[in-house]
């Protein structure tokens, strides 16, 4: 069973140490995502449909909404993993243009080779996690300059916009928003994919190719990133209980809510909430 280490939070997104041995579902993240080894066996990640290494000299690099699946070889030992979700307008005070970590084609390949300065920043954060876990500030010091140095190293940066009235925004079909709309505001809700579809007048085939191309991702696993978040942000920042959490989302059973969480993070909401709590 996977276990969470260390778990941060704050303006920045997350930070997550995880010890794995479980693999995940295909999901994702409204988040820029970098996920860096920091001990025990080489492993890998699926990110959209191809397989791509996780070691010691290698990063795996996830776009905002790009779809990815952990996969766990049982046969291999245990792999602690950093794990970087980062909200984009905390990148924005170092350069405005690094708002644009949140879309497709911030990196510009899944994969790449790890600097010795990139490792040992990570080791460093890794480290400061687990032997000062109260030591917030620090760790976004160490946390800044580890994603200057991975956005640097890993994406074509000058070539961002250096203002945000630069960034067009994002299009796509205006149905396709209005029913991306309705599921953030319904992540509580269990409704069947075939409702937004008809609400938005298509059929679902249709409704389910428009989205895609529109979103980047199929309209299934945008409602679990929208249910995942809203889970965290709960898990996090409100006191009720798990049962409570896995009722306003709308499951069945806190068991289902669990498993889903689990699913998605590697560990239990339980578990993601206490461990986070150790850095409060």
């Amino acid at each position: 069973m996977s276990t969470a280490l260390r778990i941060a939070h704050g303006a920045f997104g997350r930070v997550a140490l995880l010890d794995m041995d479980e693999s995940l579902v295909r999901h994702a993240h409204p988040h820029c995502h970098v996920l860096l080894k920091v001990e025990g066996a080489d492993t890998q990640f699926v990110v959209s449909d191809a397989v791509y290494p996780l070691t010691d000299d290698t990063a795996v690099l996830v776009n905002g909404w790009q779809p990815h699946s952990y996969v766990h070889n049982p046969e291999r030992p245990r792999t602690v993993i950093l794990a970087l979700y980062i909200e984009p307008e905390w990148l924005t005070a170092f350069r405005p243009g690094w708002a644009a970590s949140g879309a497709p084609g911030f990196f510009s390949h899944p994969s790449g080779d790890v600097s010795p300065h990139i490792r040992n920043l990570a080791m460093n954060l890794a480290a400061n996690m687990v032997a000062r876990p109260e030591a917030r500030a620090a760790h976004e010091a160490l946390l800044s300059d580890l994603m200057i140095a991975v956005i640097e190293r890993f994406t074509p940066w000058r070539s961002f916009p250096a203002s945000i009235r630069e960034m067009s925004a994002r299009g796509g079909d205006w149905r396709i928003r209005k029913a991306a709309a309705s599921m953030r505001s319904e992540a509580g809700r269990d409704a069947a994919l075939d409702s937004f579809a008809r609400d938005a007048g298509l059929s679902r085939s249709h409704f389910f190719r428009l989205f895609e191309a529109s979103v980047g991702v199929p309209p299934k696993v945008y409602l679990n990133v929208v249910r995942m978040e809203k889970a965290v942000d709960a898990v996090l920042n409100r006191s009720v209980n798990i049962s409570e959490i896995s009722h306003q989302l709308g499951f069945a059973e806190p068991a289902h809510f669990t498993r889903f969480f689990r699913n998605h993070s590697g560990v239990s909401p339980r578990e993601f909430r206490n461990v986070s709590r150790l850095a409060s």
